[in-house]
């Protein structure tokens, strides 16, 4: 007989936490896992760097001077020119390039195994969390406010290069039939938040699906018992576990930070230059 344990709910690691913070501070402002992931991310993204440039770079770069070199050729040619005009460059690429580090530290960091659980284990005498992974890409508020930076990032700077009128009035082609106007203008104007909606939630669905699917292929060689069955549904449950993670912590990760990051290039670009 397959005994199940019902109490396993694996989106309950991804919620549970903003009902119990670390730290209780006004105005929403509470010091809880998914800002404890964002610190770690950020400290990742800043201190990894530092550590490379600081220390010097060679004319004969090192495997870390080399990696941190590639990535700032992907960030500027793969990422940036693709998608931000000339003029655009020099105040825009720091934070595309940015941007896609950041979201990558944190898509890496959500898959390293941490103690930040609210549940705790008896070892040796000592009572410590157990070790999980979480993203803070995970939480649909972090995805939306780096969303709500690039789309406001967006308009400033489409006003600023075109003016408010000609602007707003790129957004239809030009000699569009009046009639017409009535549909395409409502249509436009819903389109600018579809991309707040699709660009914050792809990277938040995307990275939710991953963790989960990774807890219910680890949890199920542990939830089911009693049974010859067990036997097989085990190492199946842990090497789809253990594949779908290398899956995710080698290529999901730096390729939604690389799709979140180029749409911010293109939004921002096609706002300097509505014409093309």
């Amino acid at each position: 007989m397959i005994a199940l344990v019902s109490e396993f709910n694996p989106v309950d690691e991804f919620t549970n936490f903003v009902n119990n913070p670390y730290v209780n501070l006004p105005l929403g402002l509470d010091i809880n896992k998914a800002v404890v992931y964002l610190w770690l991310s950020a400290l990742l993204a800043v201190g990894g760097t530092l550590l490379v440039v600081r220390r010097g770079l060679a004319l004969r770069p090192d495997g870390k001077q080399t990696a941190l070199e590639s990535v700032y050729e992907v960030a500027e040619q793969q990422i940036a020119r693709q998608g931000l005009p000339e003029e655009g460059m020099r105040i825009w690429f720091p934070y595309v390039a940015t941007a896609f580090v950041f979201v990558w530290a944190m898509n890496v960091v959500g898959f390293l195994p941490l103690p930040v659980s609210d549940e705790h284990i008896d070892l040796w005498g000592l009572d410590i969390p157990q070790f999980q992974i979480y993203a803070a890409t995970a939480n649909l508020s972090v995805t939306l406010t780096l969303t709500l930076v690039t789309i406001i990032a967006s308009h400033v700077e489409g006003i600023r290069y075109n003016g408010v009128i000609p602007y707003f009035r790129s957004w239809v082609p030009a000699g569009t039939p009046k009639p017409m106007l009535v549909i395409l203008v409502p249509v436009e104007v819903l389109s600018q938040f579809v991309r707040v909606i699709s660009l914050s939630v792809r990277l938040f669905a995307n990275l939710l699906a991953g963790h989960l699917v990774i807890a219910v292929f680890l949890g199920l060689a542990g939830l089911v018992t009693g049974s010859a069955i067990f036997y097989l549904i085990q190492p199946f449950g842990l090497a789809m576990g253990i594949a779908i993670y290398t899956l995710e912590i080698t290529l999901i990760a730096a390729l939604q930070a690389f799709i979140f990051a180029t749409l911010s290039a293109i939004y921002i670009g096609g706002a300097i230059h509505p014409d093309h």
